[in-house]
């Protein structure tokens, strides 16, 4: 491509350049590249679409995503028309991304769940291919309001009862399927309700079981590929379990720092001591950055999307053979 680029100017009349300074020479490069990391990427998605299960082509990075390829997936960013084309078209799989608002010490905003669970379900929708992402549950059990208990003991952290969150989670899939959708996926970026997202999910397929084409899913590899490969990955580079923590330590601000370094209040966390409990912090999150960061957010992406291929696989399988003996 390049060398064409190069032959192709060649051939443009140097009366036709106009004269470029520095910072415009700049600007056009910049743009150039942006053009083509998008191009890339979106060529890497389409190829994505036709790899068999288990064999996972080279990731894309993760930050080469347009704003315009990440709208292109969200439900919120579609007009009602525009969606209905699309679930025509075939895609027929949504994502239900589950963050949570609660405290995580005094270096992290309350949403950081919210946007990385949107932010990474856009990523893994990219890579699946046919793929809708639906609006946050921002709303989600962070235990006892009165007396304040866990989180609650934190300004700013919301929590809802488990049967609530469970009901609001259970009509959001029956919604998303009377429209078309086919496979509801629930994803969660906290870990104390991921148990909720296995109920919810069984309680559905109950229900729909007369249908071997419709099926929800907990996907708890998204989750679990932050707790244990992840972390895996930072203590073989050197960084302690104490540090990299369990709560608004290391992992976790990095993840976040590589979502949107604007979550993460770095000069404070740089002039102040050590968070700990008393903070609502477990861990440390001093020496966190966005370069380790992105490699938790490519461990997720890569393993969500191998499980989901399975999953949807596995579906495709039932469905056909339910046809079969129909």
């Amino acid at each position: 491509m390049k060398q064409r680029l190069n032959q192709q100017a060649r051939h443009v009349p140097n009366s036709r350049l106009p004269a470029l300074n520095r910072r415009q020479a700049k600007a056009v490069c910049s743009r150039t590249l942006q053009l083509a990391a998008g191009l890339s990427l979106a060529f890497a998605a389409m190829t994505v679409q036709a790899t068999p299960a288990g064999s996972l082509p080279p990731a894309p990075a993760l930050s080469s995503a347009t704003p315009a390829m990440l709208a292109s997936v969200t439900l919120e960013q579609l007009s009602s028309s525009e969606l209905r084309e699309r679930i025509a078209a075939g895609s027929t799989t949504v994502i239900v991304p589950v963050g949570g608002t609660e405290q995580s010490g005094p270096y992290l905003v309350l949403g950081k769940h919210n946007v990385r669970a949107l932010y990474l379900a856009q990523h893994i929708a990219l890579r699946l291919g046919h793929t809708i992402v639906a609006p946050v549950v921002a709303y989600v059990p962070e235990g006892e309001i009165k007396p304040p208990a866990g989180h609650m003991r934190f300004s700013g952290t919301i929590s809802i009862p488990e049967a609530t969150f469970e009901s609001l989670l259970e009509a959001t899939a029956r919604s998303l399927r009377q429209h078309g959708f086919r496979d509801v996926i629930f994803i969660g970026d906290h870990g104390g309700y991921q148990k909720n997202l296995s109920k919810v999910a069984q309680k559905l397929n109950q229900s729909w079981a007369a249908d071997a084409g419709c099926r929800a899913y907990a996907l708890l590899d998204y989750y679990q590929a932050a707790q244990s490969t992840y972390v895996a990955e930072l203590k073989s580079r050197g960084y302690s379990e104490a540090e990299i923590g369990t709560h608004a330590g290391l992992a976790d601000t990095a993840l976040t720092l590589a979502v949107d370094k604007s979550l993460v209040r770095s000069d404070a966390m740089a002039r102040q001591p050590k968070p700990g409990a008393a903070d609502g912090v477990q861990g440390d999150p001093r020496r966190a950055s966005a370069e380790l960061g992105q490699l938790g957010l490519q461990r997720i992406v890569d393993s969500s999307v191998t499980r989901l291929r399975n999953y949807l696989n596995e579906r495709e399988s039932r469905a056909s053979t339910s046809s079969h003996r129909n």
